[in-house]
Formats: C-alpha cells, sequence, structure tokens
C-alpha cells in the first residue's frame, strides 16, 4: 500500500477524566478545531477530515504552504482559528460549511486558519511504524510560517500542563506514549485526550420526550440581570433518577419562556450542566446534564 495514495482516517484517541504526569508520554494542547490529514507536495496539496472527505477548496490559504516541501508528505493535524492567541471555534465554525467560491475567499482574508501539524506520517516513506518521538524529530525540520506551525510539547509533566490549560480556558490535553506507532483507521489507547470541562449551575424550563427512546431533551436558562433567558437544550437519559423528579415536577400554566414540543416546568428545580465553553452569546459547547441541585 502507498500511504501517499491512500485515503484513511487518522488515529483516534481514548479519554480519560484526571491528567497525569509519566515519562513514557508526551503532552500537547488539544486545540480546538478541525482534525485533518494533509497531503503535501512541491505542486499540490489536498486536505482531508477525520471522515476522509477532501476540505481542501475551504482552506485556499494553506496552498501557500507547498513551498516548505521538497518530498511528499502527509501530516496529521488541526485546522484552528486563533483570535489572539487562543483557539476560537465559534470564529471557525463560520468556514466550515461554506461552499460559495466568494465567501471562501472573503473569510480566508478576515478569518485565516492555521494548519497545526502534530505528527508527519509520511515523508517520501510511510513513517507510520517509527516510534512517535522519531517521528517528532522528522517533523522538527519543517519550517513554521503564517499557515503552518507545528504543535509544541512538553515531556512527562502532564498535570502542570493541563492547569495552563484551565487558566487559559483551553479545550484539554493530549498524552501520547512517546513510542506509539501510528496506527492509521483506528481508535487507541496510545493516545488519551483529556478534557477540561468546565460547568456551571442553570435553571429547568420544560423537557420533551420525544428525542428517542432512551433519551429526553431538556430546555434550560438562566437569570441573566434578574431576567430568566433562554441558553439552551441538553439531553438525559429517561432511566435517571433526576428525569422522574423533572417529570413530577408541577407544570407551568403561564411560562415566561416556551419552545415548541417542550412541557414547561415551574422554573425552581436547578441542574448543574458541564461543558467546554461559554460563546460570546452566552450559548454552550457540548453541553451534558451532570445533575439536579
Amino acid at each position: 500500500m502507498n500511504l501517499f495514495n491512500d485515503n484513511f482516517m487518522p488515529m483516534l484517541l481514548s479519554k480519560q477524566e484526571k491528567p497525569f504526569n509519566d515519562s513514557h508520554y508526551l503532552f500537547e494542547i488539544k486545540l480546538d478545531g478541525i482534525r485533518a490529514l494533509m497531503f503535501g507536495s512541491p505542486k499540490k496539496i489536498i486536505i482531508r477530515n477525520r471522515k476522509k472527505q477532501d476540505i481542501t477548496r475551504r482552506y485556499p490559504e494553506l496552498s501557500n504552504i507547498k513551498s516548505i516541501f521538497k518530498n511528499k508528505v502527509i501530516f496529521d493535524g488541526e485546522i484552528v482559528l486563533f483570535v489572539n492567541g487562543l483557539p476560537s471555534f465559534e470564529k471557525l465554525k463560520k468556514r466550515i460549511l461554506l461552499e460559495n467560491i466568494n465567501k471562501i475567499l472573503k473569510y480566508s482574508k478576515e478569518l485565516p486558519i492555521v494548519f497545526v501539524a502534530f505528527d508527519i506520517l509520511y515523508e517520501g516513506k510511510d513513517l507510520t511504524t517509527l516510534p512517535l518521538i522519531e517521528r517528532k524529530k522528522i517533523l522538527e525540520k519543517y519550517p513554521d510560517t503564517d499557515y503552518f506551525i507545528k504543535s509544541e510539547y512538553i515531556l512527562g509533566k502532564g498535570k502542570q500542563l493541563f492547569e495552563f490549560v484551565k487558566k487559559h480556558n483551553i479545550e484539554g490535553i493530549v498524552a501520547k506514549r512517546i513510542d506509539s506507532t501510528y496506527q492509521i483507521n483506528k481508535r487507541s489507547d496510545d493516545w488519551i485526550k483529556i478534557k477540561n470541562i468546565d460547568d456551571d449551575d442553570f435553571i429547568i424550563l420544560g423537557y420533551n420526550e420525544e428525542e428517542n427512546n432512551a433519551m429526553a431533551s431538556l430546555l434550560f436558562g438562566k437569570k441573566i440581570k434578574n431576567k430568566l433567558t433562554l441558553i439552551g437544550t441538553v439531553t438525559i437519559g429517561k432511566k435517571k433518577p433526576d428525569y422522574q423528579v423533572i417529570l413530577n415536577h408541577p407544570k407551568d400554566n403561564n411560562p415566561s419562556i416556551t419552545k415548541e414540543g417542550y412541557i414547561p416546568i415551574i422554573p425552581t428545580l436547578e441542574c448543574t450542566i458541564e461543558f467546554i465553553e461559554k460563546t460570546e452569546h452566552g450559548r454552550l459547547r457540548q453541553p451534558k446534564f451532570k445533575s439536579l441541585k
């Protein structure tokens, strides 16, 4: 198999909750962007997402990277849009589904992205059987540009890096065994993501049992400047004891906030919801119901 001419999925991560220190691992910041493989040569660049879809045309600024290639190469990395030095997935969302070429070109100048490479899989030959730390050394020789940078890492000190991402409200960290080979099309315990999960308390406004057989959806909000404001929805397992409490809570016959399909309840039940981040409009990214208060 010629890896450069193949269409494959990147190596996927397992996950755990708590950071750790271990000299057998290197640790990187988990940047909030789009996982992508870059197939590069002096003549052409192709970008594929983790679903093996060609997304090259959406990011024309990456064509500027061709000048750093002398051979055919494959990088694994993340497409990231930085705002004031920090990744902003909210800004990146404006570019993810663009199809109109004029809008693509417009946003490539107004909201330029960067390809952050954290691995090299091919350089004239297949490198996937080399230990990760050796692949990192090969990756180091490629210079950073305005649109291409290499992911920085530290050896052994996952807890310290996790404290940094918590302080700066970054998505999390990734722990990788330094001797790990690259396993295409597979999820491996050799690479572990540890997310920086935030949480907050919200008021339950209603519920919808039509999500599916096992899950229901909750409508929730928060008092902002003494006004009850709708924030969003979150799923909950119907077998959870907390859900039975919600079902038995008094219904609200005169709700100030409603949404089609939801049964309103008196807004006195509070719950804790975990999430990755709050957007500038107050919405939650990747909300997860934790418990009633």
